[in-house]
């Protein structure tokens, strides 16, 4: 993994993920779906290894990947040993219409564990768009990745449905591995719930939040979006508000203090000694 710091960088991190799964699982078919990035391998020769680079945008930042299809041929097996070195990332791909293509899976992950261990993995179910001739159901899968520890998804080339996610996740799981999300927190772009919120705790008091017509579970939401941000919450709108205690009826009162105006300058119409500043 590569960070650029160049001010004309096409990229911000550069990551190498390999496909892996047996033959005729569509790996070719994800790759080219792709449309943009080279497609010639860096080395000059393929070697039985199909290659392909696309640029994904992650939380504001910009991550070239460079995509390795293995073939799933026995004969290539020496080949993934040696691509294997390096690898940020492994996408385990299997067909959701071949059952045996499925069953192989423990097969490259013993594999992988032995050339590439701790490598993060994923496990993507392709050809999404053959449902109808479903051998893997979504369940038997799920059920599998969660007993891996890993993520998965169900892909379609065709459609070109899940393929840019899936990427997006591995990426997003290797550079949080790698400490290297704290370059780019601060500019993290904010979630819808999280510029609602902060606009909501920008103009209203923290001890008015609860006062609001909303859940409660989201009045601790935004109490503690407001704790957590460190906003000012005794000002709303530029006038700011106190709060005293009223010994009557014993309840809380919003009492709203004088703005302070600045004083006014003399009038050119009246002499300067005439002219009293206060």
């Amino acid at each position: 993994m590569s960070h650029r710091s160049s001010p004309a960088k096409a990229y911000d991190f550069l990551l190498k993920f390999l496909l892996v799964g047996d033959s005729d699982v569509g790996k070719g078919e994800i790759l080219a779906s792709l449309q943009d990035g080279a497609s010639e391998s860096p080395y000059g020769y393929n070697m039985g290894i199909d290659y392909k680079t696309t640029t994904i945008l992650l939380d504001g930042r910009r991550v070239k990947l460079q995509l390795w299809d293995t073939s799933g041929q026995g004969r290539f097996c020496t080949i993934f040993r040696s691509y294997s070195r390096g690898a940020q990332g492994v996408i385990l791909v299997y067909d959701i219409t071949n059952r045996w293509s499925f069953d192989g899976i423990d097969r490259w992950i013993k594999e992988i564990n032995e050339h590439a261990p701790g490598v993060p993995k994923i496990l993507v179910g392709n050809r999404l768009h053959l449902a109808y001739k479903r051998q893997v159901t979504t369940e038997q899968a799920q059920v599998y990745a969660e007993r891996l520890g890993i993520t998965f998804f169900e892909v379609s080339p065709l459609c070109n449905f899940n393929i840019t996610e899936s990427f997006t996740e591995l990426a997003r799981i290797v550079l949080m591995r790698h400490g290297m999300e704290r370059l780019w927190r601060p500019n993290r772009v904010l979630s819808l719930q999280d510029l609602c919120c902060r606009s909501i705790v920008s103009c209203t008091p923290v001890h008015l939040v609860d006062k609001l017509p909303l859940p409660i579970a989201l009045k601790s939401h935004l109490k503690s979006f407001s704790m957590a941000n460190g906003l000012n919450a005794r000002m709303m709108h530029g006038r700011s508000y106190s709060v005293t205690a009223n010994s009557t009826n014993k309840r809380n009162s919003l009492k709203k203090s004088k703005p302070i105006r600045p004083p006014q300058s003399p009038s050119q119409s009246c002499a300067r000694n005439s002219c009293k500043i206060s």
